[in-house]
């Protein structure tokens, strides 16, 4: 069993509350636009981290993140994207890569929209976290806790940071 906690677009903007929020989490994963190097380090300095870049992520994050990252844990596999749409709406850069294979959990970021749906269609969960970051038209920035064990999802939370 993990803890995951989970985030995506800081756009280089730090909280402390990042830290007392996933103090009980066994992973951190950044769905892209990170922002910043120092954001990254000071998330793999208290976590494990697991990220992907986004589009406004510059060479350095580039070079240490990949854009796409699919891996397995806990008996689940998860595919991360910063820009890939959700269910019914994917972006053609990851439609072909969930179709023909779907992972149990697909987590994207880049609308600023919190939003978490399952996928009848790929028998698969869709998970946008929303904003932690302060750029951007969202009104409340957002973060989101979740356990991973067997191959399952369960207690998920959102956490809302305020505006």
């Amino acid at each position: 069993m993990k803890k995951i906690g989970l985030l995506s677009d800081t756009h280089g903007y730090w909280d402390e509350r990042y830290v007392r929020h996933f103090e009980s989490c066994d992973e951190i994963w950044h769905a892209g636009d990170i922002g910043s190097i120092e954001v990254a380090d000071r998330l793999a300095a208290f976590r494990p981290l697991r990220a992907v870049y986004g589009n406004i992520d510059g060479r350095e994050l580039r070079l240490r993140f990949p854009q796409t990252l699919r891996f397995e844990v806990e008996g689940a596999q998860v595919l991360i994207k910063h820009i890939g749409g959700y269910p019914g709406h994917y972006d053609p850069s990851v439609r072909g890569s969930l179709l023909t294979r779907p992972p149990q959990l697909f987590i994207s970021g880049h609308s600023h929209i919190l939003k978490v749906k399952y996928d009848k269609t790929l028998s698969m969960l869709h998970i946008n976290p929303g904003a932690a970051g302060k750029q951007g038209f969202h009104r409340v920035r957002t973060l989101v806790r979740f356990v991973v064990d067997q191959g399952c999802f369960s207690d998920l939370e959102v956490i809302e940071l305020g505006e």
